[in-house]
């Protein structure tokens, strides 16, 4: 509509010959709002520019943030990062990483004012649209944490569709949207696009060469991996789905001030 507008605009300034008129016709294309995006990997968001990304999600500005999240620093040869999740193989953690994945939207929450959204295309390619215009039409910060299937997770990328559904399905990446407009409604700002848990972690990791690899090493950490990455799975789950049961009620006027026990009792008499 805005570009209509403008289109009619410069018809209607075509025939004014005046400083005033060119100056406009310069400046038309500038009525358009724009959409502004800061597009960047796992190794960026997470670890090296985390820093800088957590100063613009604090600053309430207008800009959206895509995040596209590989697990693994994937432009320098395979990297583990604070992405990479537990149990998968990479340089650096060649057993298996042993530690918990960094959870970014978590952290983006806690701000309040920043809409937040966890998506996979292939589990739910509607629930990402929705993702992307939900984020786009937020007044404040929006960040977008989009899961990125890569050559470095080990397997045949043209199933990459039925693995992002299997990583939404057994919860290791829940989809979900957080948008702080539904505060102001009495509404849970959280809303979970994955519902429950339908399938296991472990079918999950076994698709996969980065998890395959450390049970080919060594099975019995493995297995110790596994089972900590299913209480990882669902203990996370568990607390998104908490939060998606609270509902923030809306700011009341502040009380009437009270009385102090000491301005409502009487003074002492003075003595003599």
């Amino acid at each position: 509509d805005a570009r209509a507008r403008v289109t009619e605009l410069r018809k209607k300034i075509a025939s004014i010959a005046t400083p005033e008129a060119l100056r406009l016709d310069a400046l038309a294309d500038y009525l358009v709002p724009k959409s502004v995006w800061i597009v960047g990997g796992d190794g960026w968001a997470y670890d090296i520019g985390y820093g800088g990304l957590d100063h613009v999600l604090a600053s309430g500005r207008k800009v959206n943030i895509l995040v596209l999240d590989t697990e693994v620093y994937s432009n320098t040869g395979g990297q583990q990062s604070k992405a990479t999740p537990l149990g998968a193989a990479a340089k650096f953690a060649a057993k298996g990483k042993a530690t918990p994945k960094k959870d970014l939207g978590m952290l983006a929450m806690t701000y309040g004012n920043v809409y937040v959204a966890h998506v996979a295309f292939g589990a739910k390619d509607a629930q990402t649209v929705k993702a992307f215009l939900e984020a786009e039409s937020y007044p404040g910060t929006s960040i977008v944490i989009a899961y990125s299937p890569c050559i470095a997770h080990g397997y045949d990328l043209g199933f990459s569709l039925d693995q992002q559904k299997l990583a939404s399905e057994s919860g290791y990446w829940p989809l979900y949207r957080f948008d702080p407009r539904r505060i102001a409604t009495g509404e849970t700002p959280l809303l979970m696009d994955t519902a429950q848990i339908k399938s296991s972690i472990a079918q999950f990791m076994r698709n996969e060469a980065r998890f395959r690899m450390v049970e080919q090493q060594d099975a019995p950490r493995f297995a110790m991996l596994l089972a900590k990455a299913e209480r990882e799975v669902k203990n996370r789950f568990q607390v998104y789905e908490n939060l998606a049961k609270l509902t923030l009620g809306k700011a009341g006027p502040p009380p009437a001030p009270t009385k102090s026990p000491a301005a409502s009792s009487p003074a002492p008499a003075a003595k003599a």
